[in-house]
């Protein structure tokens, strides 16, 4: 029998600068994770892809207006650039905050286009076709993309990537246009070469524009080989530079704009009070702008057209000033150019240009002036509307002929309308299987240009390109329902998972589980509606019961669990039925039958977020495991089922938190925060990124902001609370921990497990870490611990009284009995410490009954004032304390114990070789103010 032949579906990229080449990445990897066979065609007349307009550019000065932790062409790899540029370092070193040279973009661009191919092991193919597109026409079967060397390319689709148009010349005088000293492009390759070489000329060059542009042509005419005698004039409407990145960046904060207006008046209003509030607290307006780019597409979609048209004549070019900066290393060299001469900025238009006698130009300014120059070049930038930029494809694209409707220019004519990237027509319809992305979709987004958009942009285009030439086959047992004898399509969840429930269940399960992920409140309530809308909606019943058995929220754990049971006889598919099975086990079940159905079910469902949550915590459930390296393997085996998902990069970023590696967990963070700024399992990851780097300041500040920000819904406000407490302890600022603690610490807005795991334990830490080292030191080492004063930290036990007393008295996790410990300490109630020692003696749990009971023995002596047994003890657990679960910081009360014992107890070496451990693992302030006062104490002897 003759095997049919199988045909490869076609897609023509159209451009192979940056756009097209990060568009031509992840078609090929998407294609590679899919298994789908693809040939991949890239039309430029470049010699190779990835340069372009913005990357083309050999001159080193010419640098990335972005640190390169910005610029990974991989969302789900934030750090993928910045490794790179190690590699190519002879050192093997790169820091995240480098501006590198554009070109360096440009070969990395090339390498990873090429390890795109090398990962589809020959299920795709790319081919650089070196001709210009010219035009594109529907065909039955797809489009055919015409060049400007008479060929046609047949392919299924195409994906119009061709980047920022050319610089716009509608301002030029008739006497300039006509002028062979006049440079319209300073891009096109070698239009500055004329300009260097010129010796005859005056030597003074006119630059019109000061943005971007203008700061690379002034760096290309003042390098080594240029007159030393030019002088360069610039000039724009509003004689405004770019302004600077400082040497060190800072977090971007994010608002929340849910509430901000829908006017352009508004809109004003409220980002000049975001502004205002960050420079306030941070002295910097930088983190205000980042934060604001963020949510730039989602209040650009509020205006109406006549306000976009009123942004884009009056705020446009103020916004374009601060949004897009100069390294700094550029701004010092344009210093540098000013403050010698050899540049001036001024605030003027070409009027009129005329021809001089010996070369060159004189050209009449509106402010009066005239100035005779050699040269004039047009920095204008890109050409905005691309209706008037006389390029053949697009104008093709907005006539096209043969009964196709043409595309739409979008707002301002800023690039076309489109539904998520593919083209709509003119009859509102997207019948051709046409994509664009980055500047082109700028009229829709506003922000479109830059790295980070264009690869989202990318991933999420590649996904629908290939859903619509080469579409998986889809398992009717997956995705449908069989009512009667007709299948009806279910809905998902937020992660693309069936479920089994009506549409308007459906919403209201999703809404809630959304929230869930997000670490938000009121999640359990809106799966709670899911039930009433759906009584038999098994799922729901069993998500009600395990956010109660484990996330602590409001429930009947049983009456949950009974109904889902009943529910998933009736209607479920297998990973429905399992889920139930996972929770039965988890809620009845020994805990270790519990993680291993978790586990076995996360291996066939691993896209089940509530299961993965349920597994890998960061602040709710309980896990699967105590071992760290387990957790890790497991969340890093979940790679390949979420790609770039925020919520897994924001799990994966406390993974790497956790594992030391802080500049990654950083910028997954970062990642994660800026396609969700409400993602708590992120500003958690940060939150600890922050404190074990010593960016005590900074963390407190952005903690701040997103507490009363993104975070006002934030199921766990308590425990960022206690974040920002920690740097408030370590910068020795105990006045900002009292009034923090009584605002949002102290009952009765927390309770139960956030009162006992965060309260409490702020309040010991606070005890010990508020002791006078310097009065220590002048009544000699082993001397009564010198508080700050009688009552500096506020009573324990009104946090203890609204404690579970299960979670103090016998605690099943050896998490929750360490805490509940140091809780029984600070409140001073020794009896029931030594009860709770008793309790973790007979524990079943290893752990608890081998660490957390050795911690209750060091704190019974320590309110005994037996100093040197209590170090003894808390000595002998810190190798093992890890097993107890938690995080780094969260097991930091032992050791900040165990150094308080020393310095009571006179070991001041010991003391301080601690400190020394700790600083060499962070800044502190806190731990260089007790080293010094150590350092100045007199030396007891000290007993081995």
């Amino acid at each position: 029998m003759q095997v049919p032949k199988v045909t490869r579906p076609t897609v023509v990229v159209i451009g192979a600068g940056a756009s097209g080449t990060l568009a031509a990445i992840h078609l090929l990897t998407t294609a590679g994770r899919r298994a789908t066979a693809v040939d991949l065609v890239l039309v430029d007349p470049a010699d190779r892809w990835g340069r372009g307009v913005a990357f083309g550019t050999p001159e080193r000065e010419h640098l990335l207006n972005v640190p390169a932790s910005g610029m990974s062409a991989l969302p789900e790899d934030p750090g993928h650039f910045v490794a790179w540029l190690a590699r190519q370092s002879p050192d093997g070193v790169a820091e995240q905050g480098t501006f590198a040279p554009r070109r360096q973009f440009a070969l990395y661009l090339d390498d990873t286009l090429a390890d795109a191919v090398a990962s589809t092991y020959g299920l795709a193919a790319l081919r650089h076709v070196r001709s210009t597109a010219v035009g594109v026409r529907t065909t039955a079967t797809g489009v055919a993309v015409a060049t400007s060397d008479g060929r046609e390319l047949a392919a299924e689709a195409a994906v119009v990537a061709t980047g920022l148009p050319e610089p716009g010349c509608g301002w030029v005088p008739a006497g300039l246009a006509s002028s062979a000293f006049f440079v319209p492009d300073p891009w096109r390759p070698g239009a500055l070469d004329v300009v260097r070489r010129d010796r005859t000329a005056p030597p003074d060059v006119l630059l019109v524009g000061t943005g971007l542009t203008m700061v690379d042509v002034t760096l290309s005419l003042t390098s080594e080989g240029n007159r030393p005698d030019r002088r360069l004039v610039a000039f724009s409407r509003h004689g405004r530079l770019p302004r600077a990145h400082t040497e060190e960046q800072r977090l971007a904060v994010i608002p929340d704009v849910s509430e901000w207006g829908t006017t352009l008046a508004e809109l004003r209003e409220d980002a000049a009070r975001h502004v205002a509030g960050v420079v306030a607290s941070t002295g910097d307006w930088r983190p205000a702008v980042d934060g604001l780019r963020f949510q730039l597409s989602t209040l650009w979609n509020r205006l109406s057209e006549e306000d976009r048209a009123e942004f884009l004549a009056r705020d446009a070019g103020e916004w374009a000033v601060l949004r897009h900066r100069m390294p700094p290393a550029t701004a010092a060299a344009l210093l540098g150019l000013r403050e010698t001469g050899r540049l001036t900025v001024g605030a003027a238009e070409v009027t009129d240009a005329e021809p001089l006698p010996r070369g060159g130009l004189r050209v009449r300014l509106s402010d009066g002036t005239s100035h005779d120059v050699g040269w004039v070049v047009n920095c204008t930038g890109p050409q905005g509307d691309l209706r008037q930029v006389r390029n053949p494809l697009l104008d093709d694209l907005q006539r096209r002929r043969g009964g196709a409707a043409p595309a739409v220019a979008a707002t301002g004519g800023m690039g076309f309308r489109t539904d998520h990237g593919r083209l709509v027509d003119s009859a509102g319809t997207t019948q051709a299987p046409i994509w664009t992305l980055g500047p082109l979709r700028r009229g829709e987004l506003w922000e479109s240009t830059a790295v980070p958009e264009i690869r989202s942009q990318a991933r999420v285009l590649a996904g629908a390109v290939l859903d619509a030439v080469a579409p998986l086959p889809r398992r009717l047992a997956d995705g449908r329902l069989v009512s009667g004898h007709h299948p009806v399509a279910r809905p998902r969840d937020p992660l693309g998972l069936p479920i089994s429930t009506t549409a308007d269940a459906a919403a209201s399960y999703n809404a809630g589980l959304e929230r869930v992920l997000r670490l938000q409140s009121g999640g359990d309530e809106l799966i709670r509606e899911a039930t009433v809308h759906d009584p038999g909606f098994a799922l729901a019943h069993a998500a009600l019961a395990l956010l109660a058995h484990e996330g602590g929220s409001a429930g009947n754990v049983v009456a949950s669990l009974k109904t889902a049971q009943e529910a998933v006889r009736t209607r479920g598919d297998a990973r429905e039925v399992s889920l139930v099975d996972v929770v039965t086990r988890r809620v009845r079940d020994t805990r270790g039958a519990g993680n291993q159905a978790l586990m076995a079910h996360i291996a066939h469902h691993p896209r089940d977020v509530l299961a993965v949550s349920a597994a890998v915590p960061t602040i709710a459930f309980s896990g699967v495991t105590d071992v760290q390296q387990e957790a890790w393997d497991l969340v890093e085996g979940l790679g390949p089922a979420f790609g770039d998902h925020w919520w897994y990069a924001s799990l994966l970023a406390f993974t790497r938190q956790e594992q030391g590696r802080y500049d990654e967990a950083g910028l997954l963070a970062e990642s994660a925060l800026s396609c969700e700024p409400s993602s708590g399992h992120a500003v958690h990851a940060l939150s600890h990124v922050l404190y074990e780097t010593g960016q005590h300041e900074a963390g407190r500040v952005w903690l701040d902001h997103w507490v009363t920000e993104s975070g006002r819904s934030a199921s766990h406000r308590a425990h960022f609370s206690w974040h920002a407490a920690l740097h408030e302890l370590t910068l020795g600022d105990t006045e900002a921990v009292r009034r923090r603690y009584y605002s949002q610490l102290a009952p009765p807005s927390v309770t139960g497990v956030r009162g006992l795991v965060d309260s409490a334990s702020l309040l010991w830490r606070w005890r010990i870490t508020t002791v006078d080292w310097d009065r220590a030191a002048a009544a000699g080492l082993g001397a009564p611990p010198a508080f700050d004063g009688e009552g500096a930290t506020p009573p324990a036990d009104p946090v203890l009284d609204v404690v579970p007393g299960g979670l103090l008295g016998a605690p099943e996790t050896p998490f929750a009995a360490l805490h509940a410990a140091f809780a029984l300490a600070a409140a001073g109630r020794s009896e029931e410490l030594r009860q709770l020692r008793e309790h973790c003696a007979r524990s079943g749990d290893g752990t608890v009954r081998t660490v957390v009971a050795v911690v209750c023995d060091a704190l019974s002596a320590v309110q005994e004032n037996q100093w040197n047994r209590a170090w003894r003890l808390l000595a002998e657990v810190m190798p093992v304390l890890v097993r107890v679960g938690g995080s780094a910081a969260q097991r930091e009360l032992v050791e900040e114990t165990l150094l308080f014992c020393l310095v009571n107890d006179g070991q001041a070496e010991r003391a301080a070789a601690l400190l020394d451990v700790r600083l060499d693992r962070r800044p502190s302030p806190l731990d260089r103010r007790r080293l010094a006062a150590l350092a100045r104490a007199p030396r007891a002897e000290i007993a081995f």
